[in-house]
């Protein structure tokens, strides 16, 4: 008999798949089995990145160059995707989803509890700084304090392989491994951007 002949509502569409990814998660997990670095990886990179669009989204408004809008748009369009996947992978396994908010982590420290951004996260007073620069110098800022920003990302991919038993997971290894590529070939192009288009000379 069915659901509703049963006295219970028939599941909506998006109900079956969301049962059926929850469903793949724990298989996927049981195989290769996550761990809370994994988690805390997920959930540290959704602030991270949001807080790389929020800086992105800065750019018509700022005054920027073409090149630096064209890497912008770039910026905006990958990293809503991951934040997309990542939030899935993290409620796919019955985790605390953040929101896409480019907040301090509570973390735990030599047994204290302490609000801290992920690395590479601007401040409060660089995030200033940036939103009152214009043209040129919105242009070299931004370069600056992004290169900063993927450097502090690499940097919490090389800390999650680091660790015992984390980067098992298929999508979390596939992720970390993507972020490790594509950001660290960004900085390359990035610092390549500075030293032309604001200091006026070519990168080696």
């Amino acid at each position: 008999a069915s659901g509703a002949a049963q006295g219970r509502p028939p599941q909506s569409g998006k109900a079956v798949r969301d049962s059926v990814y929850a469903a793949k998660a724990r298989a996927d997990s049981a195989r290769l089995p996550y761990v809370e670095a994994d988690v805390f990886f997920m959930q540290g990179m959704i602030s991270h990145h949001a807080q790389a669009i929020v800086m992105a989204k800065w750019a018509p408004t700022h005054g920027a160059s073409a090149q630096v809008r064209t890497l912008c748009e770039r910026i905006i369009n990958a990293q809503t995707d991951e934040i997309g996947l990542m939030q899935q992978w993290l409620r796919d396994r019955g985790q605390t989803v953040p929101e896409a908010k480019p907040v301090p982590m509570r973390m735990k420290m030599n047994g204290m509890v302490m609000d801290m951004l992920m690395p590479g996260m601007l401040s409060d007073a660089q995030m200033q700084e940036l939103d009152a620069a214009r043209d040129a110098e919105f242009d070299r800022l931004f370069l600056r304090f992004m290169i900063q920003h993927h450097r502090g990302a690499v940097s919490m991919v090389k800390e999650l392989f680091a660790t015992d038993g984390a980067g098992q997971d298929e999508l979390v290894f596939k992720f970390a491994s993507d972020v490790n590529v594509d950001q660290t070939t960004e900085i390359a192009r990035m610092e390549d951007m500075l030293a032309r288009t604001v200091l006026g000379v070519r990168a080696p």
